[in-house]
């Protein structure tokens, strides 16, 4: 493993898409950047996803991560929702995937638990946290930032070793990890 690696984190979203940038030296870390995509103003939801592409594309080519850290979704009671959920978190996927970057995902409650210590922990409780952690002086304007930081964070602490989420080195380990979500 590098002695030095920058980590992506990225909070998947269809309205506003959270990411923050994590740099790791040995066993340290700072802050090089946080922020979101507005995707509010697209026509449709198609443009959204594509500008989630663009757009996380830039930032890879910017910074050059080693890896990215998604939360994973989560299950709720609307179906449509919990859809173009997913298809954000895909194309974020993609996103990385094309640029070579191995994928780790990480549940909510395991982020949470790994900054926080408590799995039910709040956004402000976690976003508190990482002021702390990262020594953050001003307050972050949207806790979409703080999440996908947050998802960078949980990755360092896990030394790249996701134990309750997966983790893809490209299409094939995709696929050969999830055999009923691709078509071969």
């Amino acid at each position: 493993m590098k002695s030095e690696r920058i980590i992506i984190g990225i909070d998947p979203g269809t309205n506003i898409l959270g990411y923050g940038l994590i740099l790791c030296t040995g066993n340290k870390m700072s802050l090089i950047e946080m922020g979101v995509l507005k995707l509010g103003n697209h026509a449709n939801h198609a443009l959204k996803l594509k500008s989630i592409f663009e757009e996380l594309s830039v930032l890879i080519d910017q910074h050059h991560p080693d890896e990215m850290a998604l939360e994973a979704p989560f299950f709720g009671k609307n179906v449509q929702s919990m859809l173009k959920l997913g298809r954000a978190q895909g194309v974020a996927m993609a996103a990385g995937l094309s640029k070579g970057l191995p994928i780790f995902e990480y549940s909510p409650k395991k982020i949470k638990q790994s900054i926080t210590g408590k799995g039910n922990a709040s956004k402000e409780q976690v976003a508190a946290m990482l002021q702390n952690i990262l020594h953050i002086n001003e307050t972050p304007k949207y806790l979409d930032a703080t999440d996908a930081l947050a998802a960078a964070v949980c990755h360092f602490f896990q030394k790249g070793n996701s134990s309750d989420g997966n983790n893809y080195s490209g299409w094939k380990s995709f696929i050969a990890k999830n055999p009923g979500r691709a078509n071969r």
